[in-house]
């Protein structure tokens, strides 16, 4: 057993209390997507978050030889985010690919919970968009209480309806056609109110806003993240979209859009937060945050997917070593 040299501090946390506070705060969210996308919500989520487990538990004990961790409530709660950023309607088979690729490369191949450079769930949704773009990109409309899962009626995401308008021509020398297709993208975009509330297609984790928020707030409450790198992310996107809306409203979306929209807010509270995967000093968290909207921004205006958050992330998680280099905290005994 090894002490290090006081000064000590001695915390009433453990992994699993963190992992269970993270779990709570998506209830919220995870109770407004069964109730928008009914059983294939449902069928989603168990399979994730088995499947994340299985895999833990067998590359723990056959592969590292080592005691199985899936009591620390970790891989439940990748399977949970994972599933959050999936569409409601995906294939079995596909969810499993991802479940398997996020805790196998994502997690495990580093070492397991603590070592992980990139969050996992997020490696495993890269892939899949990757791997199956189009059924990743294939959203059910929100129906309540839907029990269809596989054939479930399917629509755009509202950044995606942005994304075609600022696609189209619709200068003063435009078609009547291009014009009239400009028009109708632009009417399907959702208000504040069904953004608020969740009545948007979409991942199904990221749609309800007001979800999310709740969400934000308990974890705030129980300490188990602090404002600084969600804070930091969404007051970047709001600073960098707003001269873009200003300068063209018809092809950007305003700052609150853009924030309750494209799983912002889920990637701000739920993704980036992660303990493993982001600076360790708030002045490093606040310059994560930055970056991660800056890149999110840059991805959704300039970039061929009309969202960019999860790419943001990564891209910053590979980054979050350098920070911490940087930007450390003052040690004892030093002024």
């Amino acid at each position: 057993m090894y002490i290090s040299p006081s000064p000590h501090t001695h915390a009433q946390g453990s992994v699993s209390r963190t992992m269970l506070n993270v779990i709570i705060a998506l209830v919220p969210a995870y109770l407004a997507s069964l109730y928008y996308f009914g059983i294939g919500a449902l069928i989603v989520s168990l399979i994730s978050i088995a499947s994340c487990v299985l895999f833990e538990y067998l590359i723990t004990k056959f592969l590292l030889k080592r005691e199985p961790t899936i009591s620390d409530c970790s891989a439940i709660l990748t399977g949970l985010l994972l599933a959050f950023n999936l569409p409601s309607n995906l294939p079995w088979w596909i969810i499993i690919l991802g479940a398997a690729f996020a805790i196998g490369i994502g997690k495990m191949a580093f070492g397991g919970l603590g070592c992980n450079p990139f969050n996992p769930a997020l490696v495993g949704r890269v892939f899949l968009l990757i791997s199956f773009p189009a059924e990743m990109t294939t959203w059910p409309r929100p129906i309540p209480f839907n029990l269809h899962y596989l054939d479930a009626e399917t629509g755009a995401t509202p950044l995606s309806y942005i994304k075609e308008i600022a696609g189209l021509d619709v200068d003063s020398t435009s078609s009547a056609t291009a014009i009239k297709s400009a028009t109708t993208a632009f009417e399907s975009v959702p208000d504040y109110l069904h953004l608020l509330l969740g009545n948007i297609g979409g991942s199904m984790g990221e749609v309800c806003a007001i979800a999310l928020i709740i969400g934000f707030i308990y974890l705030l409450c129980t300490k188990t993240i602090t404002w600084h790198i969600p804070i930091s992310i969404l007051a970047t996107v709001a600073l960098f979209t707003w001269p873009l809306y200003a300068h063209n409203p018809i092809i950007m979306a305003d700052p609150l859009t853009q924030i309750m929209t494209g799983g912002l807010l889920l990637g701000s509270i739920f993704m980036a937060t992660d303990y493993a995967t982001s600076p360790m000093t708030h002045w490093g968290q606040i310059i994560y945050g930055i970056g991660i909207g800056v890149i999110t921004v840059v991805i959704r205006t300039w970039g061929n997917y009309p969202e960019g958050m999860s790419f943001a992330i990564l891209i910053m998680n590979g980054i979050t070593p350098l920070i911490n280099h940087y930007v450390r905290p003052k040690q004892f005994s030093k002024l």
